[in-house]
């Protein structure tokens, strides 16, 4: 992994997390950062406080940390590695403060940096939420692949900000040029829907997957949930909004079920869900944002039921996968089951025979594999 960033005038060692990935070919920072970086320092060289917005790994939080700076993220695994490259690169945390997706905005901030996010609703609610404290006359600027901006994202600026515009493209990233007209204007999150042949009624957040109804993954995960008594820990690992683990409380009357995710939203969802659809057995639950399984007490729970993702970021990797894996196999208990779902493509099932020693095919279609590991000591 390329570690040493050269980032406008200043050197930095940055690491991507999380920091034991097998994809070394990922860095900590790309085309965008350097762009906005450059952007400022030509254009607003007078700023001093900064609001960043989904600074992936701090690359742009390290640059800027000689000015007052609010980062905002949804992600646990990016507040984590903030924090880490700002120590690793010896830089003071006395000006910068991080806050989840979910937190108020500060006010009276001399310029917005945005990274754009894959999920077009999170840029909608973010942007809305800009426009309710943003001082008119704000510089909003945004940066993301040139492929990834469309007509549609220029347009949600123009309806949430005020009058936009774009550079040219550098290295194929560009920027967008926002300036805050005043005023709020409301995004509609979050939004909920009938959970298909249940009772429920699922509410999501703009950053969950699947926001608007029930994604055919977990559609067809649900055939092959635990219905049994005997299980009494039972962990979501990558709950998205808990429809998983809302189903196996209702299916497993003695469990208790944590659900994990690194988005804040997505745990936020998935804890609403539960609340709001099976409150009584609320108290039998946790809900949790960390990196995968990182600090979970070993050999402790019965069961992991996950539905792994294939992207980070940008970027489309199986290291996440194969942490959740390791880390599912180091919690679970002797004789416990990991239940996953993945794409067929994936050859998830050669990676489980490798790390558990055994691997069974629970169903399938044309899309989708259901799998089951389970741990036993001949693997360690």
């Amino acid at each position: 992994m390329t570690t040493q960033a050269q980032l406008g005038d200043k050197t930095f060692t940055l690491e991507r997390f999380p920091l034991d990935q097998k994809n070394r070919s990922l860095q900590a920072w790309d085309s965008a950062d350097e762009y906005l970086i450059n952007y400022v320092n030509e254009h607003h060289p007078e700023c001093r406080s900064l609001l960043i917005l989904n600074d992936s790994f701090g690359a742009l939080a390290c640059y800027f940390n000689q000015l007052t700076v609010c980062s905002v993220n949804d992600s646990y695994i990016s507040h984590q590695a903030a924090a880490y490259n700002l120590k690793e690169n010896k830089l003071s945390t006395a000006e910068f403060t991080q806050l989840d997706s979910l937190s108020a905005l500060p006010e009276g901030v001399d310029l917005v940096l945005i990274k754009i996010p894959r999920n077009v609703g999170f840029l909608q609610f973010q942007l809305s939420e800009l426009s309710e404290v943003l001082t008119p006359g704000t510089p909003v600027i945004a940066a993301g692949k040139t492929k990834e901006i469309h007509n549609s994202t220029i347009k949600a600026f123009e309806q949430y900000i005020g009058e936009t515009k774009t550079s040219l493209a550098v290295k194929k990233s560009r920027l967008i040029l926002s300036t805050a007209k005043g005023g709020y204007k409301a995004a509609d999150f979050p939004v909920t829907w009938e959970l298909e042949g249940t009772e429920f009624n699922i509410t999501n957040h703009a950053n969950v997957f699947s926001r608007d109804s029930l994604d055919i993954g977990a559609r067809f995960f649900f055939n092959y949930l635990p219905q049994t008594p005997k299980a009494k820990s039972i962990i979501d690992l990558g709950c998205g909004n808990g429809v998983v683990g809302l189903m196996t409380l209702s299916r497993c009357p003695n469990a208790s079920v944590t659900f994990v995710d690194e988005s804040y939203m997505a745990v936020e969802s998935a804890r609403l869900n539960v609340e709001l659809n099976q409150g009584d057995k609320f108290d039998n639950c946790e809900f949790i944002e960390n990196d995968c399984l990182t600090g979970f007490e070993r050999d402790s729970v019965d069961m992991v039921l996950c539905n792994p993702p294939f992207h980070q970021a940008q970027a489309v990797t199986d290291h996440i996968a194969w942490q959740m894996f390791k880390q599912a196999k180091d919690t679970l208990k002797e004789g416990g089951e990991l239940r996953i779902i993945g794409n067929r493509h994936l050859d998830y099932h050669d990676k489980l025979n490798r790390m558990f020693g055994n691997c069974k095919l629970l169903g399938s279609n044309k899309k989708f594999v259901v799998l089951s590991a389970t741990k036993n000591s001949g693997m360690l």
